[in-house]
């Protein structure tokens, strides 16, 4: 059964680019492209002044070695080093201004390093090991989540003498409150690192798992959160996968024609309601935002029946569930009543699925929108105490090349003038982005020529090299940025487990 995120269940994949119940959204204008909009230096002079007034930000900055109160684990799953800078521009070019200058809220953070990313025994990892990396301090097998590289995937019994405790564990149970936010289904794997154990990361409801595994007493992924036995329990949890909380038998509150997917018939979302009477659930924006911050002391909110949609969507669709800033700052609301200080995820799960799906808009949409809730947070807290991290977990194989003039729409064939397309051996033109494989293959014989076509289209899947359904991860460093206590740690080259060590340092735990 497809869901409406076009989920394929079972790889946690997205199969197309189609909007929420295959429904074709209207592509939401973009504004007019920059290629007019001139740099802000445009002399020998302006460059060098621009040049020194950054050297001068940069030797003004002064190291913070404070216990930090807070973290916030920003994680732009999939956002490799050409999204950040394919997403700069893009919204530099939105807003109508110079892009390839412009200033996106993740280049505002001071500390930088680059941080590799391959897992215990892949050169090029998924989400589950990378996650646990971030979150728990050990690189793991490609697979599973929560657990050390001794386990065997899909092995319960072989997986669980190596449970390894996360940072939210620890921080749960030293009284600090916790909490995650997440576009994708709030048990996909870089959420559920924060607290779940598994030997498969696919099990994010029973229904998904092996009669065998079930019969070996493995939990899924929902019924851990749920039942998490640290501190008093996850305080926030925002995100889809509302369908592994509720019986098969249970139709969605939001779409009659789809119902959960748990087989065991549990009601996970009224064992959450039962045991958390001061707590609120809620499923849409206008149920979120009637949430008192104040009288509800805990919030489960579970947007859709798999992903929330990307953020293209969401908008078109009116905004019937919050945007990732609007849950930042719920989330930031909420957790801040702890007078201890509390752990936070913040992950832009969908520019990874855009990725796959060969469609750069979206996954560059849903970048503008993970800048978004970071300006959130960065307005909600104070830097002296909290520490901001902005990372992703791993790449994808997204390109940026071939020579276009500062100003050429990021989305639209590379020209040089603008307007003048720069032709390929086979007399046609070719975008600026593209991935190395994925649905968008072509040969030379078929190749479509980009400049008779809309390639700044919401629906527009980049042309890639090789044919596969679904574009893969791509192996390289990616970026970790960083702003408050201790986030002078982060430079030169690290590895992805040492973030946890970071993190674990900065709340003295």
């Amino acid at each position: 059964m497809r869901h409406p995120s076009s989920l394929l269940l079972g790889l946690g994949l997205i199969a197309a680019a189609a909007p929420v119940l295959g429904q074709t959204a209207p592509s939401p204008a973009l504004a007019p492209a920059s290629a007019q909009a001139k740099p802000p230096v445009a002399t020998s002079e302006g460059y060098l002044k621009a040049g020194q007034d950054e050297l001068k930000r940069l030797q003004a900055d002064k190291p913070n070695n404070r216990k930090a109160r807070n973290i916030i684990l920003f994680i732009g799953d999939g956002m490799g080093i050409s999204t950040l800078t394919a997403g700069r521009i893009f919204e530099g070019q939105q807003q109508g201004v110079d892009g390839e200058s412009f200033v996106a809220q993740m280049d505002r953070l001071p500390h930088t390093a680059l941080v590799k990313t391959y897992s215990h025994d892949a050169q090029v990892a998924d989400s589950a090991p990378t996650a646990t990396a971030l979150v728990a301090g050990v690189k793991t097998k490609n697979g599973v989540i929560g657990v050390g590289p001794e386990a065997i995937e899909n092995d319960c019994s072989a997986t669980a003498p190596f449970k390894v405790p996360s940072l939210f564990e620890m921080a749960e149970d030293k009284g600090y409150a916790t909490g995650v936010v997440t576009t994708a289904t709030i048990t996909h794997a870089t959420p559920a690192a924060t607290y779940a154990h598994v030997a498969q990361r696919n099990w994010e409801v029973d229904s998904l798992m092996p009669d065998a595994a079930k019969a070996a007493g493995c939990t899924d992924i929902a019924r851990q959160m749920v039942e998490w036995p640290h501190g008093n329990g996850l305080d926030v949890m925002l995100g889809g996968g509302r369908a592994h909380f509720l019986p098969a038998a249970t139709v969605d509150p939001e779409y009659p024609a789809f119902k959960g997917l748990r087989a065991d018939g549990k009601d996970l979302a009224a064992v959450w309601q039962a045991a958390n009477p001061k707590g609120a659930y809620v499923w849409n924006s206008d149920r979120f935002n009637a949430v008192d911050v104040q009288k509800s002391s805990k919030l489960l909110g579970l947007f859709e029946p798999s992903h929330m949609q990307y953020e293209a969507d969401r908008t078109a669709a009116g905004e019937k569930e919050p945007s990732l800033a609007d849950m930042t700052r719920k989330a930031i609301a909420m957790l801040s009543k702890n007078r201890k200080g509390y752990v936070l995820m913040v992950e832009a799960g969908r520019i990874d699925h855009a990725h796959h799906a060969g469609n750069a808009r979206r996954a560059l949409q849903d970048t503008v929108a993970l800048n978004a809730a970071l300006k959130a947070a960065m307005e909600s807290v104070d830097l002296s105490d909290t520490l901001i991290v902005v990372t992703s977990d791993h790449s994808h194989t997204f390109t940026m090349s071939g020579y276009p003039e500062r100003g050429n729409p990021i989305l639209g064939v590379v020209a040089a003038p603008i307007g003048t397309p720069t032709l390929a051996k086979d007399g046609k033109a070719y975008t600026t982005l593209g991935y190395a494989n994925g649905p968008g293959a072509v040969s030379a014989a078929e190749r479509a020529d980009p400049s008779k076509e809309d390639t700044e289209a919401l629906n527009y899947r980049q042309q890639s090299l090789v044919g596969l359904s679904s574009e893969t991860h791509g192996g390289e460093d990616v970026v970790a940025r960083a702003a408050g206590p201790k986030a002078h740690l982060f430079k030169g080259t690290i590895e992805q487990n040492t973030i946890f060590h970071i993190l674990r340092a900065a709340l003295g735990l």
